[in-house]
């Protein structure tokens, strides 16, 4: 079965999961994420996917000083007011994450456990014993996540011009005419392909793309790879759909990186090969594993449309499944 595992997605190297002592912990946390602040059960905080967990505290949650603002000067050591002398339960952590992602992960975290829970007198049937398979005492979630790093290759100067000299005719009037537009052009060029907002619009333009399986089901056709086929496959068995959306998709602030998340809740009835895709999906408890390619794209962009750019994604999913 870890085989089966290995050929759809490579396992990521095992990291050193956020360690948080069990003694002198409240029973809430106060984060601050990116000036948004979060009161969070500890427990709640602790369910999270590993992958997502790795990168909320990627060095750890450590409190006392490692609560504080990174981008907080240095204090005197003498100083009585240092926040080392907060009580624990009072301390702020401070988390370079998008809040809202955080959000759609809790409310679906919450939806996941009370549709489960209420379900509950259904699955009485099956003995509660401490050795039963998980997927029968919690509800599964599967979760996807994406990283989206892209990169445009601007028109050159040279190609704008030759288009321009190929859709003109060759009278002796309209030859002046074309001298005069392909000078007029590589005067505004600069202006027009100002790198910066191609970056932006083109930002734009991936934000909006927001099925799930496009990129992926476009690089299975292009390299015919069975894996990658196999992979949509058993996540659309499993609960996905081919026309799903990502559940939350943002660019990051100050790069040129998009992140996209989406959760469904694992199925395990219904086809006769349910159960058995859902066992395969439990090697991925905490357990992410990683596929990384990268996506080729021609774009037009502007206001009017009219500026081809070929845009480079290197995408990086990852894959986990969580129980609440």
């Amino acid at each position: 079965m870890s085989q089966v595992a290995a050929s759809l997605v490579t396992q990521v190297v095992p990291l050193q999961a956020p360690q948080i002592s069990e003694s002198g912990y409240p029973s809430k946390l106060t984060l601050e994420l990116r000036g948004i602040r979060f009161e969070i059960d500890r427990e709640m905080l602790m369910s999270l996917p590993e992958s997502i967990l790795i990168v909320m505290f990627p060095n750890g949650l450590i409190l006392g000083r490692g609560g504080l603002d990174p981008y907080e000067e240095e204090e005197d050591p003498e100083d009585d007011t240092s926040d080392d002398s907060i009580p624990i339960e009072d301390q702020t952590i401070y988390v370079d994450f998008d809040p809202q992602c955080l959000e759609y992960i809790l409310n679906f975290y919450k939806t996941a456990q009370e549709a489960f829970y209420s379900n509950q007198g259904s699955s009485s049937t099956f003995p509660h014993t401490p050795s039963q398979n998980p997927l029968l005492n919690k509800q599964a979630i599967i979760v996807l996540r994406e990283e989206l790093d892209y990169f445009t290759v601007p028109p050159k100067s040279n190609k704008t011009a030759g288009l321009v000299n190929e859709s003109l005719s060759q009278t002796t009037s309209q030859v002046a005419a074309k001298s005069n537009e392909v000078s007029e052009s590589t005067e505004v060029e600069p202006a027009t392909f100002n790198i910066f907002t191609l970056k932006t619009e083109c930002g734009e333009y991936l934000l909006h793309q927001k099925k799930i399986f496009t990129a992926l089901q476009r690089n299975v056709n292009k390299e015919n790879n069975v894996a990658e086929q196999h992979l949509i496959d058993m996540l659309c068995v499993s609960g996905f759909s081919r026309e799903d959306e990502w559940g939350y998709r943002n660019i990051e602030p100050q790069k040129t990186s998009i992140v996209s998340i989406a959760l469904v809740m694992l199925k395990t009835t219904g086809q006769s090969n349910q159960m058995a895709t859902a066992q395969k999906l439990l090697l991925f408890w905490r357990k992410p594993a990683r596929k990384c390619w990268w996506d080729g794209l021609e774009v037009s962009i502007g206001t009017e449309k009219n500026i081809p750019v070929r845009l480079w994604c290197r995408r990086t999913w990852t894959l986990e499944l969580a129980l609440v």
